[in-house]
């Protein structure tokens, strides 16, 4: 006979024999797989799109001084560029930018050897990127578009005017938007005789495939438990700022980074 089990943050669920839980678990391995096969094919699909030469000249400031998008591929055919959430004058990074470029460095060896190469790049100066970047303790590549259009271009940067009316042109749509940096990915791919070619985009929740740690959270029980939160990422902090004894004030509103100038949107994150 099955009984119901209540835990702290988890609902009511049923106690079931062994047999029972197994049936009701191969029904779901069947959704599973019919959802798998359904994501393999929009990969497909994403892999199918047509392409646009970049014709524009984008110069970064990276480690290596001033480069071009197509020093960025570094030896590699493809490039993907994570556009982080770190504008001029910020004190720090976005807090749920950092959380995903926390998969970041372990997946660097491993697309490197798939000839992909990863970058990030954020319109804050360099200066201000490297100060960021030491204190995180990360690896990556990251470069600054400070100097040049480029994450105007690929969606992600706002100017005064735009955030004055209260909506922003973003993820192929005009949205409301409180601040002057959006978060993003760009895919491209360089041909042997060095033209450049963008071929995909995604922005919002189409980056929550790249956060691993929602992944594993998706497994557990409590999922990923901000049903009760003011925003979804409002219990994300920066790596270094989680405190022993953590706990999240469901009902605070986002607090935008010292220089941010205006209240950021995380939500739009996942």
């Amino acid at each position: 006979m099955a009984t119901l089990v209540t835990a702290t943050g988890v609902q009511s669920h049923e106690v079931v024999s062994p047999a029972q839980w197994t049936a009701k678990r191969k029904e779901l391995l069947g959704e599973e797989k019919e959802f798998t096969r359904l994501r393999d094919e929009l990969s497909r699909k994403r892999r199918e799109l047509p392409w646009e030469k970049v014709e524009k000249k984008y110069v970064f400031d990276g480690p290596n001084g001033k480069e071009a998008l197509a020093d960025l591929f570094a030896g590699k055919s493809q490039l993907i560029v994570y556009h982080f959430m770190f504008g001029p004058g910020w004190e720090e990074g976005c807090r749920s930018c950092s959380y995903l470029a926390d998969h970041f460095d372990g997946s660097l060896i491993h697309l490197a050897n798939r000839d992909v190469t990863l970058a990030v790049i954020s319109r804050a100066p360099f200066s201000q990127i490297e100060a960021f970047k030491k204190r995180m303790g990360w690896r990556f590549k990251w470069a600054s578009s400070f100097s040049n259009d480029f994450n105007r271009d690929y969606g992600v940067s706002f100017t005064k005017d735009e955030l004055a009316k209260g909506k922003v042109p973003y993820n192929y749509s005009v949205v409301e938007f409180g601040a002057e940096e959006a978060p993003g990915a760009s895919v491209f791919y360089k041909n042997p005789g060095g033209d450049v070619f963008h071929t995909y985009s995604t922005y919002g929740r189409g980056l929550d495939i790249l956060v691993g740690a929602y992944n594993f959270l998706d497994l557990a029980p409590k999922g990923r438990d901000e049903d009760g939160l003011a925003f979804s990422m409002a219990w994300v902090r920066h790596h270094d700022r989680y405190a022993e004894n953590y706990a999240v004030d469901a009902k605070a509103q986002y607090v935008a980074p010292k220089g941010a100038g205006s209240s950021c949107c995380e939500e739009h994150h996942s």
